[in-house]
């Protein structure tokens, strides 16, 4: 399969852009005309300070806000995304930090949660959907073995990985997931970093909200930086370094203006 990078120089609409977004509350605008894509198989990092307008933005994509300027499309396709459910219409699925899993129910009982398979009897269907939940967490996390306990005694790892099985099971296209190695050990995290690549390996495109640069270094291909509701810039990952993205989020300064101007 070919690279983001190829993707995007072959001339391919994004699976996602976001053209011009604004959004104001209370006279301030928190995102003020915003332009970013997504490709096939990548992973965006959104990068800046808390109040940067990072989480704002993509919660116009997620129909957790509705913008008040700018355009959304989806495959090249405008799209109108007023509420949650017009995202998950267009494949789009949000993994936020609080992961929304139901702490007393184990993994396959949070993966069909509120979309429950049921026997022709109308009854609930727990032998099918545990099966489903193997399938896909056996594609996703093969070490993963812990179905019939409840997601409260599984690690941050783990948990995580019975979040994005969620998504990935409802057909999701476009991922965002918010912080999602926050407060995870050396090996959770790679456990998630893993899950990533196979993401990518799928064609899913994923904007990753984070405030490690570390984190945005190890896993994505591109960054956007905000800063005061405005971007920054795109840049690269393989064309910076760590102190570039920190000068991007703390001067709102971008590396690239140099090089060119």
């Amino acid at each position: 399969m070919p690279t983001a990078k190829e993707i995007r120089a072959s001339g391919a609409a994004p699976l996602v852009e976001m053209k011009n977004i604004s959004i104001a509350f209370g006279g301030i605008k928190a995102v003020d005309d915003v332009s970013v894509d997504l490709y096939p198989g990548e992973v965006v990092g959104l990068l800046g300070h808390n109040g940067a307008g990072k989480s704002t933005l993509i919660k116009v994509l997620s129909g957790a806000y509705q913008k008040d300027e700018g355009e959304i499309f989806i495959n090249g396709q405008q799209v109108e995304i007023t509420n949650p459910r017009d995202a998950r219409a267009n494949n789009i699925e949000t993994i936020y930090q609080t992961l929304a899993l139901a702490d007393n129910l184990d993994a396959d009982s949070n993966l069909f949660l509120g979309r429950e398979l049921v026997t022709p009897l109308g009854l609930v269907d727990d032998a099918a959907m545990e099966a489903e939940c193997r399938n896909i967490m056996g594609r996703l996390n093969p070490n993963f073995q812990k179905f019939n306990e409840p997601v409260s005694a599984l690690s941050g790892g783990q948990r995580q990985s019975v979040a994005i099985a969620r998504a990935v099971y409802f057909n999701a296209r476009i991922l965002i997931m918010d912080e999602p190695t926050a407060a995870l050990g050396p090996h959770e995290t790679q456990m998630v970093a893993d899950l990533i690549q196979q993401l990518k390996a799928q064609g899913i495109g994923i904007f990753l909200i984070d405030h490690d640069v570390h984190s945005v270094m190890e896993l994505c291909d591109r960054a956007s930086v905000m800063k005061n509701g405005q971007l920054v810039g795109t840049v690269d990952i393989a064309d910076v370094t760590d102190d570039d993205l920190l000068s991007m989020i703390i001067l709102g300064k971008n590396p690239t203006e140099g090089a060119e101007g």
